[in-house]
């Protein structure tokens, strides 16, 4: 298991779009990939779990991943959530 904290430097106020992008560059990889915030765990690759969380700028997450592709995993999610658009 990989996990590494992230703060969100991606604005992702636009609508439900950086969400999705977000599912679709978790579902990639092979691993299990979850984003951990306050008490929550909640599968990167679901489209409805990821927009319960109403990810903010600015905040801090968790990414965990799990697999046989976890590292590439977690670098790409943080890889997403920290450029800039």
């Amino acid at each position: 298991m990989t996990k590494r904290p992230v703060t969100i430097q991606n604005n992702m106020d636009m609508e439900d779009r950086p969400i999705a992008h977000l599912v679709q560059e978790a579902s990639q990889y092979a691993s299990q990939v979850f984003i951990e915030i306050d008490n929550k765990k909640i599968n990167a690759k679901s489209i409805m779990g990821m927009m319960s969380l109403k990810l903010q700028k600015g905040e801090c997450i968790t990414v965990v991943a799990e697999g046989q592709d976890e590292h590439e995993a977690v670098a790409g999610i943080e890889g997403f959530l920290v450029a800039s658009n």
